[in-house]
């Protein structure tokens, strides 16, 4: 398992505190230069993923799964719905299930330009996005911004289910698959602002993004993929985890 649990102490219940924003300008945009396959083309290749991280995954269990294993809700079921409802919130889903498991960016021949050159989503993934959306509408909760990684199985994951995106890098995995201190300290710095700025009122955020991002900003491995999390800024560049919610839970809250 990757060394990033070796260097993480936050708490899993404790509030973030506010770090920097990069120094790096993020790219951000309303539409991808590279087409989108329809989910006819994607449910068409088939086949099922694996659990678990961008590659580099297995053997025993570790901390930042363990965090996972042992987050408890704060909010379940009718009462997150009608917190959601109210808006606030930021909801960061893992993307969800690809076809194969392996870290792609750390690949000297993956470009963010070309989806063949990376991991795609399965016929289950694109299922479990088009299934959380409905979910969404059906329930009446809001939502505003949409924002997703540049890598193509996380801004897919936001169209089938949301049928809109904004792409930031600031979401993207570093070029790594294993990480240094310093890595992670500026993983850290460019996912605080993205969690904890606050949605337009009665609005909820979406970001779609990776696992090792949020793991940097929280000291949890979110799996499996397609797995989400609420999270309530404070106002003040910290936030609350409230909820973790797996695919198939979104329909039955």
């Amino acid at each position: 398992m990757k060394a990033i649990e070796l260097f993480l102490t936050v708490g899993v219940t404790a509030g973030a505190v506010a770090l920097a924003p990069s120094e790096a300008v993020a790219s951000s945009q309303s539409e991808t230069d590279v087409s989108q396959p329809t989910a006819t083309e994607l449910l068409a290749q088939g086949g099922e993923g694996g659990e678990g991280g961008e590659g580099g995954e297995g053997g025993e269990y570790s901390a930042g799964q363990q965090a996972n294993a042992d987050f408890v809700d704060k909010l379940s079921g009718g009462d997150l719905v009608s917190a959601l409802q109210q808006g606030g919130y930021v909801i960061y889903f893992r993307h969800a299930q690809t076809t194969i498991d392996y870290a792609d960016q750390a690949d000297p021949n993956m470009s963010l330009a070309n989806c063949d050159t990376q991991r795609k989503l399965s016929a289950s993934g694109i299922q479990d996005a088009v299934d959380i959306g409905s979910a969404f509408r059906e329930q009446g909760i809001p939502v505003g911004d949409v924002i997703a990684s540049n890598y193509c199985r996380a801004w897919q994951t936001a169209n089938y289910a949301f049928g809109r995106h904004v792409q930031q890098s600031l979401l993207n995995f570093l070029p790594f698959e294993d990480y240094t201190d310093a890595q992670v300290e500026e993983m850290q710095r460019n996912m605080t602002p993205l969690v904890s700025d606050m949605p337009e009122p009665g609005e909820n955020t979406v970001l779609v993004g990776h696992d090792d991002l949020f793991e940097a900003i929280t000291g949890i491995y979110p799996e499996p993929q397609g797995i989400a999390y609420v999270l309530e800024p404070d106002g003040s560049g910290g936030f609350e985890l409230i909820a973790n919610v797996l695919p198939s839970e979104w329909a039955e809250l």
